[in-house]
């Protein structure tokens, strides 16, 4: 894909989105799901997302949604408080409102921030699993209304069960099949409680979720070596939820640390565009993420995070680090200075990751859980401890306590951005430049993902192909180490094929809501040998799918 010009720089107001329009979408536009399948509840890898302007996101989504969440919450005898949170979106706001007419008329007790601000991801996930641990037998649950990094008029609206993360598979198709059948139903089984009695109802209780999470902070990062070495730390929030919580954890933690930005607006026209020129709130993009990059010579270590905190992005005095980059350093480092995790604990890591990482494991003698794209297959062993680490390429992670013990079970753009702070603070060394260690003695690996034409038909091949349909044994003048249909870790299927050789690997997958495919592609012989691993990936998955 070719960058747009207006990559990095800021969006013209006639480009901003129209969110009065929005909004009036948003109660207006009502989907009929049997003629137009695009209007359907789909769950992804984070829930439910989509536009009110092309009815793909609207009120009675929401309201078949939240009460098929309540339905769920029957069946599987949840019977607890539910945590609800929202982003900055402009979505995120009418959505919590709807959900909140559902669940109250459903008689759920609803535990939200008080002074009706923001919640990030990562603090749901906290307060569920800490309630959990505290109330075994009150099991709660939690909603975050957010389409994470997604552009401003998007809405996104996810389900996260006891264990604190995303929801898996089985959860998230009952209720994605429940909330279609309410819409083809006309509703008529959505109970419903008028939002103005609903919030003087007693079944909300506002709280304040920030204290608890920043005084906690401290159990999973070395809050006590980053304030002593007095480092400076630039925060650019991305007008996200997180925005109020980086004061608190200064303050709490005397912390050198500056909000460089402290913006919210519903339309991020403070934004600078992504590579194809749209708005998009992700950290991991060096043009999303001009602004910090920009005061990159003015702060020790800089961090960016997404609306709903789940992601996060280092810039040090190099530049924007590569996520992959990060992943490798963050574990390297964990793996040597976590002293009271057990040693048999498991890395987990999606097979669209670096191999850099696996090299780093193997490293250390400890095993490595290679999952398909999407944290929820992370979910149930950072529960159990079983995992110390579970991250994905796309610039998501999370860990356990300082003492091996559970933190969370979402992705943590907090604890993430701060392991940065305390990198820099132990070893003396930015994370960039830890990076240079790996290099030096793993080798250096090129990465890179693109695009690729697929129709309907061939990417369903794709998604089910076998890996005895590759007949090659060689690729890119390598011989095949592997070809994998189902991911090493857990045996659940890729939805795609990787390949693997002695030098590099690549990884096809089919795009769920565009007719391309993916293929994530990784050296460690340089540029020239990753484009001759190009042309024969895709070369070999054309022919596969043909």
């Amino acid at each position: 894909m070719a960058l747009h010009p207006n990559a990095g720089k800021l969006a013209k107001q006639a480009d901003l989105v129209n969110v009065p329009k929005l909004m009036s979408a948003y109660y207006l536009n009502e989907p009929d799901v049997e003629q137009f399948p695009e209007h359907r509840v789909a769950f992804g890898t984070s829930g439910h997302r989509g536009c009110s302007f092309n009815t793909q996101f609207n009120e009675s989504h929401i309201l078949a949604i939240t009460q098929a969440i309540c339905d769920y919450r029957k069946k599987e005898n949840i019977f607890g408080p539910l945590f609800l949170g929202k982003d900055t979106h402009a979505l995120s706001e009418s959505a919590f409102n709807s959900a909140i007419e559902v669940l109250v008329a459903n008689e759920v007790q609803i535990i939200t921030q008080q002074d009706d601000d923001f919640t990030p991801t990562p603090v749901i996930s906290h307060a569920v699993v800490s309630h959990n641990k505290a109330h075994p037998h009150e099991l709660a649950d939690g909603i975050v209304v957010t389409p994470s990094h997604n552009p401003p008029q998007d809405g996104g609206f996810k389900y996260n069960p006891p264990n604190g993360g995303p929801a898996d598979t089985n959860a998230t198709k009952w209720i994605e099949d429940r909330a279609n059948q309410l819409l083809i139903e006309d509703l008529v089984e959505v109970e419903l409680f008028p939002f103005a009695k609903a919030v003087r109802s007693g079944f909300i209780k506002y709280v304040d979720l920030i204290t608890p999470f920043v005084a906690d902070l401290a159990n999973v990062v070395d809050m006590h070596a980053i304030a002593k070495s007095g480092i400076t730390i630039g925060i650019d929030p991305l007008g996200g939820s997180g925005i109020h919580y980086w004061p608190h954890i200064a303050k709490q933690y005397g912390l050198n640390l500056t909000v460089v930005n402290d913006a919210i607006d519903p339309r991020f026209a403070f934004m600078p565009q992504d590579k194809d020129g749209k708005i998009r709130m992700d950290c991991s993009s060096p043009y999303a993420m001009t602004n910090l990059v920009a005061l990159k010579d003015r702060f020790d270590i800089g961090i960016g995070n997404d609306p709903d905190y789940d992601r996060h992005g280092i810039v040090t005095p190099d530049g924007l680090m590569n996520p992959n980059h990060f992943l490798a350093v963050a574990i390297d480092y964990l793996l040597t200075h976590r002293s009271a995790w057990p040693g048999d604990v498991k890395v987990g890591k999606t097979l669209v990751s670096s191999a850099m990482i696996d090299k780093v494991v193997q490293s250390h003698g400890k095993t490595l859980f290679e999952v398909p794209v999407g944290f929820k297959w992370f979910v149930d062993g950072l529960h159990s401890s079983e995992l110390c680490f579970g991250g994905e390429e796309s610039a998501g992670a999370s860990y356990l306590r300082l003492d091996g013990s559970v933190w969370n079970t979402d992705k943590d753009g907090f604890v993430m951005g701060l392991l940065a702070a305390e990198i820099l603070a132990v070893t003396g060394k930015t994370p960039s430049q830890y990076y240079q260690q790996l290099v030096a003695k793993f080798g250096e690996p090129v990465y890179k993902r693109i695009d690729a034409p697929a129709n309907s038909d061939q990417k369903a091949k794709l998604k089910a192909l076998s890996a005895e349909a590759i007949t090659a044994t060689e690729l890119a003048g390598d011989t095949i180490t592997a070809k994998l249909t189902h991911a090493p870790g857990n045996d659940a299927p890729i939805g795609g094929l990787k390949v693997v050789t002695e030098n590099g690997w690549f990884a096809a997958r089919p795009s769920g809501t565009e007719d391309i495919y993916k293929i994530y592609l990784e050296s460690f012989q340089g540029e020239e040998h990753l484009q001759q691993l190009e042309q024969a990936a895709k070369a070999l998955v054309d022919n596969a799918i043909a």
